[in-house]
């Protein structure tokens, strides 16, 4: 028999404890990561050319270097500079650092499918570019990127495994501690993989029911002055 009913029970707990941490991390980084990539977004078709180019750099820095040397150089690197931060500050940060620049060419590609009659129109109605942008522009563009944000939403918590190499004890490190431990790889990594599922099943079907609820499909509502 390869599981057994009392290790499973005495695994479980530990295993449970460290999907806490990696839900906690992974809600964290992906509310940081919409908010920092909605503003590289914006800042990308910003009309300041400054301003676009060092979004522009950031982002193709983050996207061109892999997620796992990012975490080692904030945790491991930044204690030379005077910064030392905890695993799970350092994984939040390097998970929200990374989402956040696929997330700003999302938006800025959402923003940019908008039909430029629609900032016509707005201006043409004393709206600023601010209130345009709030009002009208970006509505539109997130009921068209809901899609791609959903799949990020997903596979944050899958890519939060790899905080585990900065000692962050969340459940893919708990697994290996309880494996080292134990040598029962196969039992313990098999109710890893389980719990990853448990978690990740319910987060999509969750973003198809967001995606039912703003029908990605309805037209956008087009402004104008009356004739």
């Amino acid at each position: 028999m390869i599981f057994s009913i009392d290790d499973m029970i005495a695994f479980l707990p530990s295993l449970l404890q460290g999907a806490m941490l990696t839900i906690a991390v992974s809600l964290l980084s992906f509310a940081l990561a919409l908010v920092l990539g909605l503003a590289i977004g914006i800042a990308r078709i910003s009309q300041v050319p400054p301003l676009r180019v060092v979004t522009a750099c950031y982002i193709q820095f983050i996207r061109g270097t892999p997620l796992l040397l990012q975490l080692f150089f904030i945790y491991y690197v930044l204690p030379y500079a005077g910064i030392v931060l905890t695993p799970f500050v350092s994984g939040a940060m390097g998970l929200t650092l990374n989402y956040a620049a696929y997330m700003a060419e999302v938006f800025r590609s959402g923003i940019q499918a908008i039909p430029k009659g629609q900032w016509e129109a707005g201006a043409s109605v004393g709206m600023s570019r601010r209130l345009l942008m709030r009002r009208i522009i970006l509505p539109q563009a997130i009921r068209i990127i809901v899609p791609s944000l959903g799949n990020f939403f997903v596979s944050i918590f899958k890519d939060s495994a790899l905080v585990s190499v900065i000692t962050m004890r969340d459940l893919m490190f708990s697994g290996q501690l309880l494996a080292s431990a134990t040598y029962k790889h196969f039992e313990i990594f098999a109710m890893v993989a389980v719990i990853y599922f448990l978690i990740s099943y319910p987060t999509a079907k969750f973003v198809e029911w967001i995606e039912a609820r703003i029908d990605i499909t309805k037209r956008p509502v087009v402004i104008g002055m009356r004739g």
